[in-house]
């Protein structure tokens, strides 16, 4: 489920190319020979001297990037072929089958600012947003309904990724998805994963479930309107309607069993929150604040965490605390089922947001501790820049890759500890320029 994690799809732009053709004309530069002379009248001026042809124009780079692309699609196909799928499906997927350009532009782009966790939630957990999922949430009740009876999933949890993922079917993409994956495959960046998801849609099409030119999503091939991968759909997609089809474009049904389906197979557990959010005793480990570290609520109760209502903690045999904005922001103790929405999504932003969403959509509360808004998110080349120099100093983070990966931010915290500050991992420009002084 591409991020996307809230996640607005851009729409590709396609440049149209006949596969068919494209290898046509490539087979006939290669295995054709120049064309004889054409036959001149007698007595005419052309017949008396040499013909000169013309010579043939180079082919563009945009017509090489076609041929290239035409061969890749006729090799894939013929393993596609030997994998079972039937020649039916083939040609439907393949005859038509468009490079696009720009899908290739989106994947290789690398954002350069990176958002705060509160800017990304005032967008994903908007007033509006709730309102049009409290609307939502009544429209689809009797099928939610039955989703969580069968797999255990809270209907405001399912709505909230309905919401997250399309804006409540409002935009789930344009793109083919045939087309975005053999765009993908042939470029090359991510050809396993891109070849792995390809097979799983022509499955998905052999088996009858949609048609090819209705099964369209995200310009990284995530489908419907809760945005399965292929392989996702192949494995926890469910036809909840009976009419023979798993349908996550236009069956609520589908959408809202399959969606309840995939978190109950990632480990979501029936009468269990995804979390609470908590106060932290002073003198609290800011290093202990990490989705690795887990341990039962009953300790974490021992160690003086308490919720903010003062009710007791959920019961998790394994939570964590999370603080999604540092020491400085609100704090959270999170179980097994947010753990299951980043099986969906693997951004504890994204997760936190559905787990938000979902408890507005039941009548619950917002989050009450305020968030540092004075603080800046750092752009990728500053946390670049953050890494080199925490690098320098001894504190080893990997590669200055401008990412706030796991290395990173426990580089971080060591040097916050030998500089007695709180260790929670958190990058800001102050810590920036501190590390920058000689």
């Amino acid at each position: 489920m591409h991020p996307t994690s809230s996640t607005s799809f851009l729409q590709s732009t396609i440049r149209p190319a006949l596969v068919a053709a494209a290898t046509a004309a490539l087979v006939a530069g290669c295995a054709s020979a120049p064309p004889g002379p054409a036959s001149q009248p007698p007595g005419s001026t052309a017949s008396q001297r040499p013909a000169t042809a013309p010579a043939p124009a180079a082919p563009d780079a945009a017509a090489l990037e076609q041929q290239r692309f035409a061969k890749w699609v006729a090799d894939f196909r013929a393993t596609a072929r030997a994998s079972g799928i039937r020649e039916a499906t083939l040609q439907s997927a393949f005859d038509q089958v468009q490079f696009l350009p720009r899908v290739i532009e989106l994947d290789r782009a690398q954002p350069e600012f990176t958002r705060t966790v509160w800017d990304y939630l005032d967008n994903t957990v908007s007033p509006q947003r709730i309102a049009t999922g409290q609307d939502k949430l009544q429209q689809v009740r009797a099928e939610a309904d039955a989703a969580a009876a069968r797999y255990g999933v809270p209907a405001t949890v399912v709505v909230a990724i309905w919401g997250m993922e399309s804006n409540y079917g409002g935009n789930y993409g344009s793109t083919p998805v045939i087309d975005a994956l053999a765009t993908l495959g042939f470029e090359g960046r991510r050809e396993d994963w891109a070849r792995r998801e390809l097979l799983a849609a022509l499955k998905i099409l052999d088996s009858g479930d949609i048609a090819r030119d209705r099964m369209i999503g995200s310009w990284a091939g995530a489908m419907g309107q809760t945005q399965f991968l292929p392989s996702n759909f192949l494995a926890y997609a469910v036809d909840a309607d009976g009419d023979g089809r798993r349908d996550i474009w236009g069956s609520m049904p589908d959408v809202v069993a399959s969606t309840a389906n995939f978190l109950s197979r990632s480990g979501w557990q029936a009468g269990m929150p995804w979390g609470v959010e908590i106060k932290l005793p002073a003198g609290f480990d800011y290093g202990r604040a990490d989705m690795a570290v887990r341990q039962p609520s009953a300790q974490w109760a021992a160690e003086g965490i308490t919720s903010m209502d003062g009710q007791p903690l959920p019961e998790f045999a394994d939570g964590s605390v999370l603080l999604p904005a540092g020491a400085q922001g609100p704090a959270f103790l999170v179980g097994p089922n947010f753990r299951a929405v980043l099986r969906y999504n693997n951004s504890t932003n994204y997760a936190l947001a559905v787990g938000l969403l979902a408890q507005r959509l039941g009548g619950g509360p917002d989050v009450q501790a305020p968030w540092p808004r004075n603080l800046t998110a750092l752009s990728r080349s500053q946390i670049a820049e953050l890494q080199a120099a925490l690098t320098r100093r001894g504190f080893a983070t990997g590669a200055a890759d401008g990412v706030m990966g796991p290395a990173t931010r426990e580089g971080l915290r060591r040097y916050q500890r030998s500089v007695g500050l709180p260790a929670d991992g958190y990058p800001s420009a102050e810590l920036l320029q501190r590390l920058q002084q000689p």
